[in-house]
């Protein structure tokens, strides 16, 4: 049996009363399940089963009924899902409607972690820390992939989690800094290695046109404080979350926004501002304007991603400038370090916790392990069928010339989400996991990038402080009204409105928003945690 990190990952529920005997699910089996479900297995229903789930219908590939994703589920697996459909637009919201309203089908994916904890205290949800003895392909992959630490943060405080989560083998890193390479080769700069040298190279730019402001950015600089803050030793941006941080000297959790390396995050941008380096409208424009603004020479800078870059080419392209060169740079080194985020759980798919009562609910996990965890599973979402939709030439997979995604057969008459469901953000979670599949359809200068980020020191995830339903209560009152502040603040420091010489009275208005109470209660948290669930480390050893 498989214990995980702090927290035994048994068939026993914690010890609880409600306990569950994972071993006696399995000899019972039941309707479709396969008595004997190994790591590496392919999961066929022993007879025809059907699985309900909530389906995100996104309007780049809309779902169809006949596609060979669905199909080919029932003819080679014995499996058919019957979906309840909603679109891109409403997802969160029907989400939350169908759950509260007791109308939740088998599963649901697109889950992010965190997210599933508002429904946890209805009892809509499996505990499925509970069954993964029912899962061999997610328990051996936690073993290999040493994700016992990303798990931990999973619980909840009654000691089980709840989201079965997309997996990484290795982070996957997307985002960096897009630049005009044929500026950085003209004035000779390699790729810079920390963020002080990028602020240089900036300056080198303003110099040599002084007309353009080097760096204008997008997403409201959420992007870019997020893969910015683990070299400041912080968090920030779209990795804010509830502002919380570990301080693994002061072995404590602090908020973010008090410490030196958070200050000097802000700080940072806030001079490039104060110089004329970044836009000040960096903040408040939309993205259209910043890629705009980039693509005609206004800036020579600019945050991407791996596919976002590809637009910005277009964009050029679309004006005329044939020459230009646009180049994805690593995230720069920062003053703690050339450090990047840790965390290797993406979002994922909760259980309607009434199917532990159903003849089919063995055969459901199992089905659920595979398509989610193993090996064949996850390169039959994102690849396909082989000899239908892909070939093998040695290692390399090869996509039929007919058919197109990620640009691999440009002008092929069919794409693999939109004409046969495959490569589907709701059945493929994370891009593939392994670094193999995550790299089977990334271009060369991709692989290169993800190559050179590997090579960064990742961030130790956090160690689990789960609040109990009155805490979390509480604690939502509370970081509303300071994350808020943070943001606002954080905002005028940037651009400019407010001095950094006023950042103690920042502090000082954080404290009037409850910011003790707020740390206490985390750390309370934080410290029953330990107290709990110190000393089971042991079972992992035994």
């Amino acid at each position: 049996m498989l214990a995980i990190g702090a927290l035994a990952l048994s068939a026993c529920g914690g010890g609880d009363d409600d306990e569950v005997d994972a071993e006696e699910l399995i000899e019972e089996a039941g309707t479709g399940a396969m008595e004997d479900f190994s790591a590496g297995d392919t999961f066929v229903a022993t007879e025809p089963v059907t699985f309900t789930q909530l389906y995100r219908d996104h309007p780049n590939y809309p779902i169809q009924n006949d596609w060979r994703f669905l199909t080919y589920l029932e003819e080679e697996h014995n499996v058919t899902l019957e979906t309840s459909n909603a679109p891109l637009s409403d997802w969160e919201d029907r989400r939350s409607l169908v759950i509260g309203a007791g109308d939740m089908p088998d599963f649901i994916p697109i889950f992010n972690p965190g997210d599933e904890t508002q429904f946890v205290a209805g009892g809509s949800l499996l505990p499925v820390s509970d069954y993964l003895d029912l899962m061999p392909n997610l328990t051996e992959k936690i073993e290999a992939w040493e994700l016992q630490g990303d798990f931990d943060g999973l619980y909840q405080a009654d000691g089980k989690f709840y989201i079965l989560p997309g997996i990484q083998e290795e982070p996957f890193y997307e985002y960096g800094i897009a630049v005009r390479w044929d500026l950085w080769e003209e004035l000779g700069y390699d790729e810079p290695e920390s963020w002080d040298e990028f602020a240089d190279q900036l300056r080198g730019v303003q110099e040599a046109y002084p007309e353009m402001t080097p760096y204008s950015d997008r997403w409201e600089l959420n992007a870019t404080l997020n893969q910015a803050a683990a070299g400041f030793g912080t968090v920030g941006g779209w990795g804010f979350g509830d502002g919380m941080q570990y301080d693994e000297s002061a072995d404590e959790f602090v908020y973010a926004p008090t410490t030196d390396g958070f200050r000097d995050m802000v700080g940072y941008f806030a001079e490039l501002v104060d110089e004329g380096l970044m836009d000040s409208e960096t903040l408040t424009q939309d993205d259209d304007l910043a890629i705009q603004k980039f693509a005609s020479g206004q800036s020579a800078a600019i945050f991407a991603n791996d596919q976002e870059i590809l637009n910005y080419r277009e964009s050029i392209e679309e004006v005329g400038e044939e020459d230009w060169e646009v180049r994805l740079l690593p995230v720069p080194a920062g003053p703690e370090g050339n450090v990047v985020a840790g965390g290797r759980l993406w979002g994922g798919l909760v259980v309607n916790a009434d199917v532990a009562e159903e003849d089919d609910f063995v055969a459901l996990m199992q089905f659920l392990d595979w398509l989610y965890y193993s090996d064949e599973g996850l390169e039959y979402a994102k690849w396909g069928i082989e000899g239908e939709t892909f070939e093998r030439d040695g290692d390399q997979r090869v996509l039929d010339e007919n058919i197109d995604i990620n640009n691999l057969n440009p002008g092929a008459p069919e794409a693999l989400n939109t004409d046969y469901g495959f490569h589907n953000g709701v059945w493929m979670l994370v891009h593939g996991s392994s670094v193999d599949l995550m790299n089977s359809m990334a271009r060369d200068e991709v692989i290169e990038f993800r190559e050179k980020m590997f090579e960064k020191e990742v961030q130790p995830v956090d160690p689990p402080r789960p609040l109990d339903d009155l805490e979390l209560e509480r604690a939502s009152i509370s970081q509303n009204a300071l994350n808020e502040a943070t943001n606002t603040n954080v905002a005028q420091f940037i651009a400019g409105n407010r001095s950094m010489d006023e950042w103690d009275d920042f502090l000082a208005e954080l404290e009037g928003q409850g910011l003790d109470e707020y740390v206490e209660l985390h750390n309370e948290a934080y410290q029953r945690a330990q107290e709990e669930l110190g000393g089971v480390e042991d079972d992992l050893e035994d």
